[in-house]
């Protein structure tokens, strides 16, 4: 089992469709007991949050978000951590809005220059 996320932060190696999360996105990752949590912003997100659970190297989790055009949007997430072979971690994920139509894939992983989760939680408040 790879390393766990508890004081990460995480970013999209790429960007999505506008109104989702892109390479300006900061995740601040929280883990215990097998339970994820994590607030998220940036780039066209104002706020975003997820919710969710660990078993071995797969995430479950739901999310929802804050769009910087005053709409909000959930979904649901199966994520495969995967442990770099420079040591960073990376999210291999598979999403679904549940909000509205659209699913689709996308990986999130440490930056080669890692921030501080009390950065990202203050630019989300």
């Amino acid at each position: 089992m790879a390393r766990p996320l508890d004081g990460l932060v995480l970013a999209p190696v790429a960007d999505q469709a506008p109104g989702q999360v892109g390479t300006g996105t900061r995740f601040a990752y929280h883990e215990r007991d097998g339970v994820v949590w994590a607030d998220y912003a940036g780039g066209d997100v104002v706020r975003g949050h997820l919710v969710g659970t660990r078993e071995g190297d797969r995430l479950d989790f739901r999310y929802v978000q804050l769009r910087r055009d005053g709409t909000t949007a959930s979904g649901h997430c199966v994520s495969l951590v995967v442990e770099l072979p420079d040591g960073r971690l990376r999210l291999e994920e598979s999403w679904t809005w549940e909000s509205q139509p659209g699913a689709g894939t996308s990986v999130v992983e440490e930056p080669r220059e890692t921030g501080r989760v009390e950065q990202v939680t203050e630019h989300v408040r």
